[in-house]
């Protein structure tokens, strides 16, 4: 237990010390937010804040991670590759935004073929792998379903669905971060519990290295992880999931994840059939504030959900 304790540590101040360096850095450089304009106008004060910050994140879990274990498992490089492919089409994608001087980078399709292929790279590995083979447990049972022929195509829809709920959940100052957060704290105890110390210890990093985030992205945010950090995130997040054969736990704890993807996809299909809307605005979080709510009273809620469901995600694997 106390390697984990040191992984989260030790994240928490490399990041607290990347802080000063990185956000001065994207200011002088000018890797400043782009607001949609159809967004709540209460974020157009927000513009020009530092955006890319989710690096601070990445290299920090990393570092942190090769620091403590000083090993690399194919379970954690997997995760690694995976966590930094997701990070590396955030980037592209930040950067086109910034060159552009507008919300749109990456065409909808160049982002998901880079979406898929990256979790091709991981679910070929699971595949493929004597420890983990196309078998996932069922939530509150102690069974396991053997998905065949269907669990690369199913992996990859729970992984691009992941990394995409990540990223409409990051629409406020400190709401990505601290859902995921959390998430984080569940299966650094899953990982430990299961005495996959490899994993653990990057559970611990990111989580350290999240809470660390935390200072500088909490409103009102000094700097925005953007699609870099946020894509980053659910990659990490979805490859733990995967390599422990828990895509069930993975929808139940991530809930709110699943949530603000279904939200955008019943406003879409509402609009496009009846012209109606259900929501004041998609993604929820944004309906929540369109209805008066302060965006630091949606953040606390939606993480107090999540501590919730990171409960009865206990629950469904003490089976």
């Amino acid at each position: 237990m106390n390697v984990i304790i040191y992984s989260v540590i030790v994240a928490f101040l490399i990041v607290l010390l990347l802080g000063p360096i990185i956000i001065p850095a994207l200011k002088k450089f000018k890797f400043g937010q782009f607001i949609r304009e159809e967004g709540p106008q209460s974020h157009m004060k927000k513009a020009g804040t530092p955006t890319m910050g989710g690096i601070m994140f990445i290299i920090s879990s990393i570092i942190t991670t090769l620091i403590v274990y000083q090993d690399i498992t194919m379970p954690l490089l997997f995760t690694l590759i995976t966590m930094l492919g997701y990070g590396m089409v955030g980037f592209i994608d930040d950067t086109l935004k910034i060159k552009k001087k507008n919300n749109e980078g990456l065409k909808a399709h160049q982002k998901f073929l880079g979406q898929v292929a990256v979790a091709l790279i991981l679910t070929v590995y699971a595949y493929h792998s004597k420890d983990i083979g196309s078998a996932v447990h069922i939530p509150f049972t102690n069974k396991m379903w053997d998905l065949g022929i269907w669990y690369i195509p199913f992996m990859i829809f729970v992984i691009v669905g992941t990394v995409n709920g990540v990223n409409l959940t990051d629409g406020l100052d400190g709401l990505g971060a601290g859902v995921t957060v959390l998430v984080s704290v569940f299966f650094t105890v899953v990982t430990y519990s299961m005495h996959k110390t490899d994993m653990a210890i990057f559970c611990g990093a990111l989580t350290g290295s999240l809470l660390g985030f935390l200072k500088y992205n909490s409103y009102p945010a000094q700097v925005f992880m953007g699609d870099t950090g946020s894509l980053a995130l659910g990659g990490a997040i979805s490859a733990i999931a995967v390599l422990l054969k828990m895509p069930f736990i993975l929808v139940i704890v991530g809930a709110i994840y699943v949530i603000e993807v279904l939200s955008v996809i019943i406003q879409v299909v509402s609009f496009k059939l009846t012209k109606k809307r259900v929501f004041k605005m998609a993604p929820l979080h944004h309906h929540f504030e369109q209805c008066g709510w302060h965006e630091t009273k949606v953040v606390s809620w939606f993480c107090i959900f999540t501590a919730i469901f990171c409960l009865v995600g206990f629950l469904a694997i003490s089976y």
